[in-house]
């Protein structure tokens, strides 16, 4: 399992940063290695989507779960990819911590090369809460 942690630091509110999270639509937006979402079911505040990864392309099944500005809670269902993305937002006076833990590794013939692509999903990670972070203290 390749596990990834990325804390950054916003100068914003709880509710301002989470409102540029929690919409999961957008991901593709600030995650490069997400090229496309297609949502399938909502329950409540579970989704089940279907998304494309910039990996060759390849389409991964999550089950996300949103808990109110809180946590956004990705579990890889079904692809490439076993595992987990949890991105957390914790309150710090007038700011946010923003948080992306991954647990995650590849499946079949490729997890063998689950190490090899940690450093480069820690940088993609640390270059989406980049981009989070300037729309929201634009």
């Amino acid at each position: 399992m390749a596990t990834i942690q990325v804390k950054l630091k916003i100068n914003a509110p709880v509710e301002k940063v989470w409102d540029v999270v929690s919409d999961i639509d957008n991901e593709p937006k600030f995650w490069k290695g997400t090229k496309e979402v297609r949502n399938i079911s909502k329950n409540e505040n579970t989704i089940n989507r279907e998304i494309t990864i910039a990996f060759r392309d390849q389409k991964c099944m999550q089950e996300v779960t949103i808990e109110p500005k809180d946590r956004i809670h990705a579990k890889f269902t079904k692809g490439i990819i076993n595992g987990e993305k949890i991105v957390s937002l914790i309150p710090e006076g007038n700011h946010t911590i923003l948080q992306t833990d991954w647990n995650i590794k590849l499946t079949g013939m490729m997890s063998m090369f689950t190490g090899m692509i940690k450093n480069h999903i820690k940088s993609g990670t640390e270059q989406a809460m980049q981009s989070i972070k300037e729309e929201i203290e634009r």
